[in-house]
Order: structure tokens, then sequence, then C-alpha cells
């Protein structure tokens, strides 16, 4: 399966890349080998196409951000940042092969092994999906994005990001105490969690998840599945996993 996927693309290239970028994101960014790629906070991939060339691939809204971010706080690091435009396929399946001249970063977010082809076509027989399709399968794998399930009020904890975007054995970086300091005293007091729903429509962002009659979560991302609804939604961490919830009149409960 084959989908176009919208990205925004940073470059942070030169001497000191590796060095400025181990400082800036969660992850272990001189850890990857040439080709590599991995998930990191502040980001939301990166890869590394040479000892002093990265490339960082972000949400459509967040390039102009993750750009004048780094330049904000380059200082005396010996890199170039800039924005680039290249083009994004994503192709679901086993033991998929980058064309030549494209770059392929492994990807989960989907429930499936697959990889993101930046500018490299999917292979001819690939079956084209349309974005209600991939959504369904990003939901159904509990992944978290940016704009609809991950703003500034949602800890990385809850979004299950720190599993797999966060490197508690690096160096320090901004924003790295309160992660650490809940990782290791504390726990987040709710989490994200996939729902199946009995209704005929999806809810609306931020619709209310109800226990009983009070208020334990909201819905982030909804779409229809096969005569049923999946959505994704913040749920008190107290809630039972088998609990029957309600979401706008309809019934609610964890997906199989």
């Amino acid at each position: 399966m084959t989908a176009p996927l919208a990205r925004a693309y940073v470059s942070v290239r030169g001497p000191g890349a590796a060095d400025y970028l181990q400082r800036m994101v969660s992850n272990d960014v001189e850890g990857l080998g040439v080709g590599a790629a991995c998930e990191a906070l502040l980001l939301t991939a990166k890869a590394r196409r040479a000892e002093d060339d990265f490339l960082l691939l972000t949400e459509p809204e967040l390039g102009d951000v993750v750009r004048d971010h780094l330049l904000r706080f380059r200082f005396a690091a010996r890199a170039e940042i800039e924005a680039e435009d290249h083009a994004s396929v994503v192709v679901l399946g086993d033991a998929v092969e980058a064309p030549a001249g494209a770059l392929a970063v492994p990807t989960s977010a989907y429930g499936v092994p697959g990889v993101e082809l930046v500018d490299g076509a999917a292979p001819d027989d690939a079956r084209a999906v349309g974005e209600d399709e991939l959504e369904v399968l990003r939901i159904r794998a509990g992944t978290a994005r940016f704009g609809s399930d991950v703003d500034d009020r949602v800890l990385p904890a809850e979004a299950g990001l720190v599993e797999r975007a966060v490197d508690f054995d690096k160096g320090c970086y901004p924003g790295q105490e309160p992660i650490a300091r809940l990782h290791y005293r504390g726990h987040a007091n709710r989490g994200l969690r996939v729902l199946a729903l009995e209704a005929a429509e999806p809810p609306a962002h931020d619709t209310e998840v109800l226990l009983a009659g009070k208020k334990v979560g909201r819905v982030t991302s909804a779409v229809r599945d096969n005569g049923r609804v999946v959505a994704l939604a913040y749920v008190r961490s107290e809630v039972p996993a088998d609990a029957v919830l309600d979401v706008g009149g309809a019934e609610a409960r964890a997906l199989d």
C-alpha cells in the first residue's frame, strides 16, 4: 500500500551539525549511521544523509517553527540550517527497497512495517490508498499526530512519545528535566487510547469522554472504519481498560 505524505523538510549540515542536534533533541543523533533515521522530540523524524548532513522531517505546519527554533539557538555551532523542498510517499509492507537517489525512513506509525520514501516513487505493484484509509491505520496503531493529538496541552509521556523518541542515556537537551522527572519519579495522569465507537459519524475534536456521567477524557482524532468509528482519546489513567465509555452519546470501548 502506498500514499503521499504531507511533510516539511529542514536541512542541518556542516561540521558541527551532529553535535548541535545532539544537544537540541531528545534522541541519540550522534549514534545514527549514515542513511539511518530516528524519531525525536522537537522533530518528527530525522535522517543522516552524510557524516555532517541531516534531513529533518516534520509536519507541514511545523517546518518554519523547527527551522526558526534551531536558528535561534545555534549561536556558535558550525551548522547551516535551511528549509528544503522534497516529496514523500509512505509504502507499507515488508522489505521495501529505496530507489536510487531516494532516502528511506522506516516508519511504524501505521501498525505494519513500512518506509517513508523521500524523493522516491512507490513500487509499481503497490496499491494506492486514500487519506481516510491511511488515517484509519494511524489511529488503529495509536500514533499521535501534531495538530490533532499533540499540542501545548499534551505531555510527551501522555502521547506515547517517550518510548519512541527519547534516549535517557544521552546528554542534556532543552526540556529534558520535566521528561526525565516524570519518567523516573511519577507517571502520566492520562494516556492516549484507541477507542471503537458505535456511531454513524466521527465525533468532533475535543468531544468529551464520559464514564458514568463524569468527564474522564477527550477525543483528538476520529474517522469512519467499516460501519463504525475508531478514535484516539486522552483518557485518565485510573479508568479501567475495559470500561464502557460515552462519547457524544455513543458507546465507546477499547479497540480489540
